[in-house]
């Protein structure tokens, strides 16, 4: 049996070493990108509606105070009825646009999805045993399905139940009864992290 050679040693050594360093350093390096470039975007848009008005830049970060600032107003806006009644025909009127329809429906059920606070959370964790004996994680985002499903599927309770596809937010939509389903006690937003990144993820 051989002795592998001291050099050889040091760059095993080394390639841990700026393996363990990249793995640490690169997800909080991109987030802070992420979340500077987004900081930097609303400050220009910001920007650009403070020289509308006549107003120059006063200082970095003005734009984006004033966008957060307009949003945080629109929320107040649409807790009034009449805002939100109008706002509602005017989102119908567009809605009549096929191709607004589907780029807008889509980012609208996104962030509805996201914006569950002061919601119950229906996001039931299940497991659902397949053909060979093993068990994939999957999710009941809403515990109805349409009614011409329904009608199609016949009397038995049906729950459509999203498995999420590793390293994507992609995922398959599959209908699957209620008898067959095993709850699982377990934060959505954990078990959607360990399906995202194939169980790799043990935060």
């Amino acid at each position: 049996m051989g002795i592998r050679p001291v050099h050889t040693i040091n760059e095993v050594k080394m390639k841990t070493t700026l393996t363990r360093g990249l793995m640490n350093v690169l997800p909080m390096a991109l987030s802070l990108w992420l979340f500077w470039s987004l900081f930097e975007s609303l400050d220009a848009l910001g920007g650009l509606l403070l020289s509308l008005l006549g107003i120059m830049h006063p200082w970095v970060g003005s734009g984006f105070m004033l966008v957060i600032a307009l949003v945080f107003i629109a929320g107040l806006l649409f807790s009034v009825s009449p805002f939100a009644w109008g706002w509602q025909k005017v989102e119908s009127a567009l809605m009549r646009f096929p191709l607004f329809k589907s780029v807008y429906g889509s980012i609208r059920d996104i962030a509805s999805l996201m914006n569950r606070d002061g919601q119950p959370s229906h996001q039931q964790v299940v497991l659902v045993k397949q053909a060979n004996g093993g068990y994939v994680v999957g999710f009941i985002m809403t515990h109805t399905v349409p009614a011409p499903v329904a009608a199609a599927l016949g009397d038995d309770d049906w729950v459509p139940v999203l498995f999420q596809l590793s390293y994507q937010m992609a995922g398959v939509t599959s209908l699957v009864r209620r008898a067959d389903l095993i709850p699982v006690d377990w934060p959505f937003e954990d078990a959607m992290r360990f399906n995202l990144t194939a169980g790799l993820s043990k935060t």
